[in-house]
C-alpha cells in the first residue's frame, strides 16, 4: 500500500502548479540576476581528470545516425578514457559556446528548461588506463569535460556491488539541484526539473548507442540508496551548498558482453543494488574528496511546496526486480532508418541539436517524415523491454504517456487534431475518456503500426498557441503536441514516487523528437508553460484520469544572425553571460 498522505501531496501539488488562463503557478515575478545559479556545479579539493577531446573525425567515429535504431549496427567499442569522453560529450557534456555581443553563454548536448541545467551527473566505474587504477566514484564537470574523483572503492566492494551486471558494465547516476530551475519558474520547477532528468537519460541512452552500449534505468533502487551511492547525504561535503536530489541511477555496458555468448540459458539484469553493499561504499570509503561549491551568492528563496513534493514523491524502499538479457538482437524495425540518402553521422545531429526560439511559420514537413518521427517514439509493446528499439529499452516499465498532437503543415494528411496511442491496448481507454464527436479515423498511408488517429479535422494553430501560453511557436510549427500521461492510474499503481517517471518518460519522448527534427532538416523545443486545464478540455479529458505533462513543437526555425556560435572545447573558455539567454536559448 501507498501512503495516501504522500499521493495527496503530490497531486495537491501537481493541481496547484497547473497555469490557467486567468493565473499563472507562482513564482517570484521577476529574477535577481545577482543570485543567478551558476550552472555549473565543482567539488572543489577534488582531483579533476580530464577526457581527452576528441574531433568527430577521430575515434571513436561516430555512426550514422540511422544506424542507432538498427540493432547490432553499431559494433561495440570497448571501455577506454576515449570512449567515456565520447559518452559525456554526447550525454552530458558542451555541444557549443553563443555570443550576442559581450556575452557569451555555454550549450549542452541535454536540453534544459531555460539553459539552467539543474542536472548532475556522476560516474561509478572499475579501473580504466587514463582513469585510475581502482575503480571509483566521479562527478562530471561538463565545463571542463573532465571527471572529479570523488572517493575510491576497494575492487573486492565493486566486483561485488557489480555481480550480475555484464562484463565492463558501469554506472552512471543522476540528481537534480532544484534551485536552479526554481530561481526563475518558482514553484513550477520541479516538473521542469523532471523534464531535464527524463531528457539526460534520453541523452545518455543514445550517446551509449553511438559506441554499441546499452543503458537502463535501475529502478529498483530506493532514493536513500542513490544518495549513498552518488555521496549527495554527506552533509559535510554540502556545508552552505545547495542541495543535490537523487533522480536515476543507468547500468550502462558494451552490448556485445551478452551477444557474443554462444551457449547457456538468457541471464537476468538486476534493476537494483545490494543498498548495505552501497551503505559500505558511502560509509566506509577510504576517504572522499572535494566540497561542493555554492551556486548562488544568497540563500536560495524557499519554496516550501518544492520541498514538500520533493518529500512525497522518494522513492522509500529497495526492490529487487530483473529483465531477462537476450541472447539475440531483436530484428531491426520495418522500414527504420531508411530515409534519402546516407545517414548524417549521429555525433553531428547530436552537437547541432538547438531549441527553437521561433518557428517561421511557413516550413512543412513531409508525412514520410512525420510518420517516421511518430515511428521512433513508439516503443514496440510487442517486445521485451531489452528488445525494444533504442532508447525505449531503458526504460524498465510499459509506456504511460501518449501524444496528443496539432497538426498544421504535414504535406499528405489534413490539419487538425490527432492522437498517437503509444500503447496500443490503451486506445478504447483513451477514446471513451474523450470527446465523444471525435472521428478516430487512420490518417493517409499511416503505418498499419503506427496508431494514429484523426480526431477533427481543421486549422489548430490558434489553439495551440492559446493553450501553450500564448506562444506562436506552437501554432507556426508543423506541428505541436501534449503528451498526455496515464496520470491516475500510474500514480495509484506505482505510487508516488512515479510522479517524477512519468516526467521522465516525456522528456525521453523529448529527446527523441528533438534529433528526429535535426535529422528531417528542422527543429524542436518543448515548451514547459501550457495552460493544463484548457489542454485538456481540447482533448475532452475531464477528470484526473489523463493529464498532460510536456508540450512540444517541431518547425523551421527563425535563426538570430546576431549570435555567433564557437566551439564547445578547445578555444580560450570565454567569460559567462551575468544574464541567462531568454526561455530556452539555445
Amino acid at each position: 500500500m501507498h501512503d495516501p498522505t504522500q499521493l495527496d501531496m503530490v497531486m495537491r501539488y501537481h493541481q496547484e502548479t497547473k497555469h490557467q488562463f486567468n493565473h499563472y503557478a507562482k513564482a517570484l515575478g521577476s529574477l535577481d540576476w545577482a543570485n543567478q545559479p551558476n550552472p555549473f556545479r565543482r567539488y572543489e579539493g577534488a582531483d579533476l581528470i580530464h577526457l581527452p577531446i576528441r574531433r568527430l573525425d577521430e575515434e571513436p567515429l561516430s555512426p550514422p545516425y540511422d544506424h542507432l535504431y538498427l540493432p547490432g549496427a553499431v559494433p561495440s567499442a570497448p571501455v577506454t578514457a576515449h570512449t567515456l569522453s565520447r559518452l559525456f560529450e554526447y550525454a552530458l557534456g558542451l555541444s557549443a559556446w553563443k555570443q550576442a555581443g559581450a556575452t557569451r553563454w555555454a550549450l549542452r548536448s541535454n536540453p534544459s528548461s531555460g539553459n539552467l541545467h539543474p542536472t548532475e551527473g556522476y560516474l561509478l566505474i572499475g579501473a580504466v588506463d587514463g582513469l585510475a587504477s581502482l575503480p571509483g566514484l566521479y562527478h562530471y564537470a561538463p565545463k571542463e569535460h573532465g571527471l572529479e574523483r570523488r572517493t575510491d572503492c576497494p575492487n573486492n566492494l565493486f566486483a561485488a556491488l557489480m555481480k550480475g551486471f555484464p562484463q565492463q558494465a558501469f554506472l552512471v547516476g543522476l540528481s537534480s539541484v532544484h534551485w536552479r530551475e526554481a530561481w526563475k519558474y518558482g514553484e513550477r520547477a520541479f516538473r521542469y526539473c523532471q523534464h531535464d532528468v527524463g531528457h539526460a537519460m534520453g541523452t545518455i541512452r543514445i550517446a551509449a548507442a553511438t559506441l554499441g552500449w546499452t543503458a537502463v534505468v535501475l529502478h529498483g533502487l530506493s532514493d536513500a540508496t542513490i544518495e549513498d551511492l552518488l555521496g549527495l547525504n554527506r552533509a559535510e561535503d554540502f556545508t552552505g551548498a545547495e542541495r543535490e536530489h537523487p533522480d536515476v541511477v543507468m547500468v550502462v555496458w558494451p552490448a556485445n558482453s551478452v551477444r557474443d555468448r554462444r551457449a547457456g540459458p538468457d541471464r537476468t539484469l538486476p534493476l537494483g543494488l545490494d543498498p548495505n553493499l552501497v551503505r559500505t561504499l558511502a560509509t566506509s570509503s577510504p576517504g572522499w574528496y572535494g566540497k561542493a561549491n555554492r551556486l548562488s551568492h544568497d540563500n536560495p528563496t524557499p519554496w516550501d511546496i518544492i520541498d514538500q513534493v520533493a518529500d512525497a514523491s522518494r522513492k522509500l524502499t529497495s526492490e529487487w526486480p530483473d529483465l531477462h538479457l537476450p541472447l539475440s538482437c531483436p530484428s531491426p524495425l520495418e522500414g527504420a532508418g531508411q530515409g534519402e540518402g546516407e545517414s548524417p553521422p549521429a555525433g553531428r545531429i547530436i552537437h547541432q541539436r538547438r531549441s527553437l526560439l521561433a518557428c517561421d511559420g511557413t516550413t512543412s514537413i513531409s508525412v514520410k517524415h512525420f510518420y517516421a518521427m511518430l515511428t521512433r517514439v513508439m516503443p514496440r509493446m510487442d517486445l521485451d523491454i531489452l528488445r525494444r528499439p533504442m532508447p525505449w529499452d531503458a526504460l524498465p516499465w510499459n509506456p504511460t504517456i501518449h501524444l496528443g498532437l496539432f497538426v498544421h503543415r504535414v504535406e499528405g494528411i489534413p490539419p487538425g487534431l490527432y492522437l498517437l496511442a503509444r500503447d496500443p491496448a490503451k486506445v478504447d481507454q483513451l477514446r471513451k475518456a474523450m470527446h465523444e464527436q471525435f472521428v478516430w479515423t487512420t490518417p493517409p498511408g499511416c503505418p498499419s503500426d503506427l496508431p494514429l488517429y484523426l480526431l477533427e479535422e481543421g486549422n489548430a494553430q490558434r489553439i495551440a498557441t492559446q493553450v501553450s501560453c500564448f506562444q506562436d511557436l506552437a501554432g507556426d510549427g508543423a506541428f505541436s503536441l501534449g503528451m498526455i500521461a496515464e496520470y491516475h492510474a500510474a500514480l495509484f499503481t506505482q505510487g508516488p514516487w512515479f510522479y517524477r517517471g512519468l516526467f521522465w518518460e516525456t522528456g525521453l519522448i523529448g529527446q527523441v523528437l528533438y534529433l528526429e527534427a535535426e535529422a528531417a532538416g528542422v527543429r524542436a523545443t518543448g515548451i514547459g508553460c501550457f495552460f493544463d486545464d484548457p489542454v485538456h478540455h481540447v482533448f475532452g479529458l475531464n477528470d484526473v484520469a489523463f493529464q498532460s505533462l510536456y508540450h512540444f513543437t517541431v518547425g523551421g526555425p527563425v535563426d538570430d544572425s546576431r549570435l555567433t556560435t564557437w566551439p564547445p572545447y578547445g578555444e580560450p573558455l570565454p567569460r559567462l553571460s551575468t544574464h541567462p539567454p531568454s526561455k530556452d536559448e539555445e
